[in-house]
């Protein structure tokens, strides 16, 4: 994670981080902003010099900010909202935060959390090759502790996050902004399995839970664009409708919150008058 000249990924669920980045960017410039995060704009402008050294690069570049254009509205509130539930879980007096998935996520640099609050992140190498030197480029200093865990999910992480200090006797708030949307119907059930059994009482999970028209525009050129047009059946993927009904019989005391309910006091155009949409908020009991 020394490399002065990291490559941004192009291709593969990594390559999804990319585009949030350019929505907390976009966000980040606007007078109503609903958070700021300077550190958003650093990656997005190294990514583009990766693709536009690349063949195709430029165009693939161009469909990716198309892409992430589409799905800006009601991902930057997504964004808001995760930030509110990662305060609302330090101010429980939770003092370990897990970010499954973590992408390009700079919540340890541009949250007000407290010093003694540590940050976990787990994501693929080829994602902290090449975050970790735009941030070491910009001397970014992380407000809170921080433990970069770079490992693949289907993998033995939970040795490695003990390896970097997690205490499973400690509560945790665990934060999914879609990663497990990504993996297979099993392993993402194995992900939830494990850190169950890491998780203390009162530690926290929110399981979103949404509408997709896999056929719709947005959807289709991110899948294009992520896994590419083979034309393969794709497997079940995610928790599930189930979700809620498992964290239930596993130890989890749930409440679900809607997508509306959430988001009427932030002022944007993105309710969805469907009360079912929303996210399952699970706290672990004794």
């Amino acid at each position: 994670m020394t490399e002065t000249d990291p490559k941004a990924p192009t291709a593969g669920v990594a390559l999804t981080a990319i585009g949030v980045a350019v929505i907390r960017a976009r966000e980040s410039v606007g007078t109503d902003r609903l958070y700021d995060d300077p550190l958003a704009q650093l990656f997005v402008d190294a990514a583009r010099r990766d693709y536009c050294e690349i063949d195709g690069g430029a165009e693939r570049w161009a469909r990716l900010e198309e892409v992430a254009d589409m799905f800006f509205e009601g991902r930057t509130v997504g964004v808001r909202l995760v930030d509110d539930r990662v305060a609302e879980a330090v101010e429980k007096g939770i003092r370990q935060i897990v970010l499954i998935g973590a992408g390009l996520d700079t919540r340890a640099f541009r949250m007000a959390l407290p010093a003694d609050v540590r940050v976990f992140e787990i994501d693929l190498p080829e994602l902290f090759a090449f975050k970790e030197p735009v941030l070491a480029a910009a001397h970014a200093e992380p407000r809170c502790g921080r433990a970069v865990l770079a490992i693949d999910l289907r993998e033995d992480w939970a040795k490695l996050l003990g390896e970097h200090g997690f205490r499973p006797d400690l509560p945790t708030h665990w934060v999914d902004e879609g990663v497990l949307g990504y993996l297979t119907h099993e392993h993402a059930l194995h992900v939830v399995t494990t850190l169950t059994e890491l998780s203390a009482p009162g530690s926290r999970f929110g399981v979103s839970r949404f509408a997709v028209d896999e056929n719709a525009r947005p959807y289709a050129e991110l899948e294009c664009l992520v896994r590419g047009d083979d034309g393969a059946d794709r497997p079940r993927t995610g928790l599930g409708a189930d979700a809620r009904t498992w964290l239930d019989e596993h130890g989890w005391r749930t409440e679900f919150r809607s997508w509306d309910d959430m988001v009427a006091a932030l002022g944007r155009p993105v309710a969805l008058n469907d009360p079912d949409i929303g996210v399952v908020i699970a706290v672990r009991e004794a």
